[in-house]
């Protein structure tokens, strides 16, 4: 198994530093990219890269708010990626973004973590305590909050 490394960089130098793995690194393999969401910080934009010669990898990482620069002309195989972190926690990247997974009605970003589950909404989590929530009895709990299109309990009804 080889090495890795994980490599932050500010927002303004993700595509210079990618091109730095590639380049300098001698990583020729591209591997993912995703994100993660890290509330009121914006979203961690994250790339893991690979050098066969040297099989050692890098985890390339950067903070951003809401868009950044597309790293499809350093790795032309991160397109499908960065579509994919397009739609599912919508950053921004240049370029054409059609969907990938989600139908064209879909509204939201679900893997925000402030995106709410509709199957939550229908039925009750099954623990004690809802995810999150310390163990003190005294905590606030979360404020129930139903997603767009979701009906209230009791507004269900039979089907038409």
């Amino acid at each position: 198994m080889g090495e890795h490394e994980v490599v932050d960089v500010e927002p303004g130098e993700w595509v210079d530093t990618v091109r730095k793995a590639r380049d300098e690194w001698e990583c020729d393999f591209f591997d993912w990219l995703s994100a993660v969401d890290e509330l009121e910080q914006g979203f961690r934009v994250v790339t893991h890269v690979w050098s066969t010669r040297r099989r050692k990898g890098y985890l390339l990482r950067t903070l951003v708010t809401d868009s950044i620069d597309s790293i499809v002309d350093v790795y032309p195989g991160a397109a499908w990626h960065e579509r994919e972190t397009h739609e599912m926690f919508g950053i921004g990247f240049p370029g054409p973004l059609e969907p990938l997974l989600l139908p064209p009605e879909f509204e939201g970003h679900p893997l925000r973590k402030s995106f709410v589950l509709a199957s939550r909404v229908a039925k009750a989590w099954p623990g004690a305590k809802e995810p999150g929530e310390s163990h003190d009895a005294a905590a606030p709990k979360r404020q129930a909050i139903r997603p767009p299109g979701v009906p209230a309990p009791g507004e269900w009804g039979p089907a038409e």
